[in-house]
């Protein structure tokens, strides 16, 4: 069985399955070949996006466990001087910021899973992020 990508007169594209390549182009000279749109004749093949080979896709470069540890540290100063710590208020002072009960700020700290599941309900977005367990001043 083959498998054709096919195009009425009217533009209506649609699949057609055959024995093979000769039985489509028999069914095609008997005039057997119509649009399930629209009744249409004049049924052809368009070239089928599944059948075209493409170039193996390039592999991505792996950046080294260097780079990943100095862009986590480039985070981690980054959050460290540009957030207010506040600790395991986190919850409350995001909802109070949400809310307009608060200045809108940056703002960091810990949540429960069930503080995390309420921000979440509430529709608060945050962000969670690993921190180094013992930052290294360099």
């Amino acid at each position: 069985m083959i498998a054709y990508d096919l195009v009425c007169q009217n533009g209506h594209t649609f699949e057609g399955w055959f024995e093979d390549a000769r039985t489509y182009e028999k069914q095609k000279k008997k005039g057997l070949l119509t649009c399930p749109v629209c009744n249409g004749p004049g049924v052809t093949r368009r070239p089928s996006t599944f059948a075209i080979k493409s170039r193996p896709a390039a592999k991505a470069p792996q950046p080294d466990s260097a780079d990943l540890q100095a862009l986590g540290r480039q985070i981690y100063d980054f959050v460290d001087k540009n957030f207010d710590n506040v600790g395991s208020d986190f919850a409350k002072e995001a909802l109070k910021i949400h809310y307009g009960a608060a200045e809108p700020r940056n703002i960091r700290g810990v949540s429960t899973k069930q503080e995390e599941k309420t921000l979440k309900e509430e529709g608060v977005d945050f962000v969670k992020l690993p921190l180094p367990a013992s930052p290294e001043k360099e």
